[in-house]
This record gives structure tokens, C-alpha cells and sequence, in this order.
């Protein structure tokens, strides 16, 4: 177990993009928290500190819990690479799928609670009875019983689900279920992800949310956009001024170069983009977003280029398929005709650097076009939300969170059925043909981003949380 270095972001830093009576009302907030929680510890512990949204998710939350005075840690468990298999074994049986038909018996809660019993001291040895720990997602679930027999409030927080269940999740769920009953709390994403033996006064939605000053979403003008993305040799641009502000607030500059998969040097900066930003991981669905694509030829029709983004798989611990899922893009794209090759690329983004890798991303999303998330099954898909905050209209999945953020029409376009590559290929066209449809939702996605999916909104329903279980009272 290991901890996370995060510094303290001034809460005061949000009130400028928030409405006038939200930035009053996170004020007040701050100074609750600071009364309620103080001589107390928040601590949060999770499987990896980079490579997804949970990890996002928790910098936010602990450096602007930090900034309200509050003290908040930050640790990551430490695994074998048996266990992290059977951790990706579940995620993909909450989300309904079979993953890799692996087994979820009696000696792979056997592996659990070995890895758990070596991360559990470190913690154990630090944490006291008035402290809070927010357990997030089934990696470290079995530390739960072992903080509420030191008589510590631990709430698990699951960023995972899926609207139905089957076999699948019900397998998963019996696993996890003698660790999750222990949670004086358990959170989700959305209400259809509760397991029905969860009783509704242990049960809390809080849908995630993103940070606009983080290096991911913070403001980047036209020329430090181009510039990173040259720097990172994905653009043909070679102008200064790939400045951004990293994680600590500090002016850095851009200098990392990604791995890029092309025909050809370079995309010229004048060539419409449509994005998928995500990991390699099989319900994100990149091979069907690059199959969709060729197969209706868009990059011919429509002249733009398909961007599909995600992290160098040997900076992701915890998901120990993402190799296999990235070779299979790329064997795919590999063997697409010259031409057809040359209107797509496939990008791995460093990860050495995650201030960098975020930068990089903030600047794909705001050069893109369209954005995509064709995911299969999705707890909620921030990239979503970064994509809207930055004024792009998304073509996504009708699934999970994505449905909550993007309303059909409106903001972006969604699909029905994901596995349908027809209606994803013909929603990209209209967004690609019709610039100022895509400028009218792309306006529209910014501004629901503004009202609902900003870091004030669910620290405030933290906050509520936390004083209902009694912290601090």
C-alpha cells in the first residue's frame, strides 16, 4: 500500500464557474466541512492512482476536500497480478459480461484475502475510530469488515453497474456481498445499480463529476491546443506555447510524445476529427467504433480522421487486458485496405507523466469535431462530461450514465442499441455534415455540464452523507 500525493486546491479557485447562488452556496459548504469534520481524517483508498475516471475522480475529491481544510488521504492497495484478474473478472460481471469465464469460488476469495491481509496493516496501523474511509470499487472491498471492527466509519463506494442483472452479476455480487454488507454505506453511480439486497437506507446515488481546473479541463486557447497536440506528434504543428497548468497549479510545459499508429506523418490541423478518448478495454468498444467507421467510409464522405486515444496499457496496473484489447485494434486496423488505413489512427498516450497525459487529452477533446463513446456498458463515462464542458457534442451509447449526461438532441446524438454500428456511423455523419448543429449542442452539452456534473455537487451530497451516518455530529 502506498499513498497518493495530492495538494490542496482553494475551494474559492471553483466559484467562477459556477452560477452565483451554487459558488454561495459550496462557501458554506467549506465551512460546514471544516467545522464538522475537523480533527478527523477522510481517507480514500482505491487500486491505482492513474489510467481511468475513478482516478480522476478521487484527485478532485481529496485535493478539494484538502482545500476546505479538511484533512484527506489518499492510499493505493498494492496486488499480485492473480488478483488483478480476478478484479477485472468482476468489473466485467457487474457490467453483465463473462470477461474471461474465470471462476469466482472459494480460492479466489482466497487470493483476495491474502492481498488484502498484506495491505490491511499499513492502513489499520493509521486509522482511528473517528476517522472516515471511502472504500472505492471491489479491489479493496474486504478492508470493510476490518475497519468496522475497529469501530471506523467505511462507506464503499462502487463506480461500476449495469442497468439489468443475469448470471454474471449475480455471481459477482454473491463474491463481493460478505464485504459490502459490512459498508455503514454503499454509493453508486445511478439508482438501477443498487443489488435489491441493499437496503434503501444504506443506499446513496452520487453521480460522479469532473473538475474544471484540473489539467484534463482546465481552459487551453486555440494556439496551446494546437501546440500540444503537435508537441505530442499527433498534429502537423510546430508552434510554441504548449503551456498548461498541471495538477499543482503550476505553468508547465508539454513535451511528451505519444505512440501513434498511422499511414503517413503527422494529421494536417485543417482535417475534421471524431474522438474516442478511453481505455483499451472491451465495453468501450474502440473496434466497434473503428469498424463502424470504415465500413460506412466516413473518412472518405465526410474527410475527417478517427482519433481513437487511450493510455500506454504499461501504465494501467489494475486492468491487465488492456494489451490483449489494444493488439486487437490494431491487427484490425492493421489489416484494412491502404486508403482506408490512412483516415484513422490509433493513439497510446504516456503515462509516465500524468499531468502531461491529461493535458494531451484536454486538447484532443477540445480540436475534435465529435466526440464518440460507443461504450457497450458504462458505469457513467466521464469522458462524457470533459468532452461537453469543452463545447464538443457527443455521439454515445444509450447506456448507463451516458444517458444521463447526453440528452438526445439536445447535446449530442444518442444510440439505442450500441452493438448497432449503422446508427452509430449515421449519428457521427450528421454531426460531421452539420457543423452548426454540432456548434448548437455542443453549446447546449457545456451548460448541462454547468448545472449538474461539477465538483461542488457531489461534495456537497458527500458532505450529506457523512453527516447522516453521524461523522462529526
Amino acid at each position: 500500500m502506498h499513498d497518493v500525493d495530492v495538494a490542496p486546491m482553494d475551494t474559492e479557485r471553483l466559484a467562477p464557474f459556477l452560477r452565483p447562488d451554487r459558488a454561495e452556496e459550496f462557501r458554506m459548504l467549506a465551512e460546514t466541512g471544516r467545522r464538522r469534520f475537523g480533527g478527523r481524517t477522510v481517507w480514500n483508498v482505491s487500486s491505482t492512482a492513474a489510467g481511468g475516471g475513478v482516478a480522476e475522480m478521487l484527485h478532485r475529491l481529496v485535493r478539494y476536500t484538502k482545500g476546505a481544510g479538511v484533512d484527506s488521504r489518499w492510499v493505493v492497495i498494492d496486488g499480485s497480478p492473480e488478483f488483478f484478474a480476478i478484479t477485472k473478472r468482476i468489473h466485467n460481471r457487474l457490467h453483465g459480461e463473462t470477461g474471461d469465464d474465470g471462476p469466482l469460488g472459494e480460492d479466489e476469495r482466497r487470493v483476495f484475502q491474502e492481498v488484502i491481509a498484506d495491505n490491511a496493516k499499513p492502513l489499520l496501523d493509521q486509522v482511528r475510530p473517528e476517522d472516515v474511509v471511502l472504500v472505492h470499487d471491489p479491489q479493496p472491498v474486504g478492508l470493510l469488515p476490518l475497519l468496522r471492527d475497529r469501530g471506523v466509519v467505511a462507506v464503499w463506494r462502487c463506480h461500476v453497474g449495469t442497468e439489468t442483472t443475469n448470471e454474471c452479476t449475480d455471481d459477482a455480487w454473491a463474491f463481493l456481498r460478505p464485504w459490502v454488507d459490512t459498508a455503514a454505506a454503499a454509493v453508486f453511480s445511478r439508482a438501477e445499480y443498487v443489488p435489491d439486497w441493499i437496503p434503501e437506507t444504506r443506499a446513496r446515488i452520487i453521480a460522479p463529476a469532473i473538475d474544471p481546473l484540473s489539467a484534463k479541463n482546465a481552459p487551453l486557447d486555440d494556439d496551446a491546443v494546437l501546440a500540444i497536440l503537435g508537441r505530442a506528434g499527433i498534429l502537423d504543428h510546430s508552434g510554441d506555447g504548449a503551456v498548461f497548468a498541471d495538477s499543482d497549479d503550476r505553468e508547465r510545459t508539454a513535451d511528451l510524445e505519444a505512440q501513434v499508429r498511422r499511414v503517413g506523418g503527422p494529421l494536417s490541423p485543417d482535417v475534421p476529427v471524431l474522438l474516442q478518448v478511453s481505455r483499451w478495454d472491451r465495453l468501450k468498444d474502440m473496434a466497434g467504433v473503428l469498424r463502424a467507421f470504415v465500413d460506412a467510409a466516413l473518412g472518405a464522405e465526410t474527410g475527417a480522421h478517427l482519433l481513437l486515444v487511450g493510455p500506454d496499457v504499461s501504465g494501467v496496473t489494475d486492468d491487465p487486458e488492456g494489451k490483449q484489447v489494444l493488439d486487437e485494434c490494431v491487427a484490425m486496423w492493421e489489416q484494412l485496405p491502404s486508403e482506408t488505413r490512412a483516415t484513422a489512427s490509433l493513439v497510446s498516450l504516456p503515462m509516465d507523466d500524468l499531468d502531461q497525459n491529461a493535458a494531451i487529452v484536454n486538447a484532443l477533446q477540445r480540436h475534435a469535431a465529435v466526440v464518440a463513446q460507443k461504450s457497450l456498458r458504462e458505469g457513467f463515462g466521464l469522458t462524457v462530461a470533459e468532452a461537453m464542458w469543452k463545447g464538443r457534442p457527443v455521439v454515445g451509447s444509450a447506456v448507463g450514465g451516458i444517458q444521463d449526461q447526453v440528452r438526445d438532441g439536445v447535446d449530442g446524438l444518442l444510440i439505442a442499441d450500441p452493438h448497432d454500428l449503422g446508427a452509430f456511423a449515421s449519428a457521427a455523419r450528421t454531426l460531421l455534415t452539420d457543423p452548426p448543429a454540432a456548434q448548437r449542442m455542443g453549446a447546449a452539452a457545456h451548460e448541462r455540464v454547468r448545472d449538474n456534473f461539477l465538483a461542488d455537487r457531489d461534495l456537497a451530497q458527500w458532505g450529506t452523507l457523512l453527516a447522516d451516518l453521524g461523522v462529526g455530529g
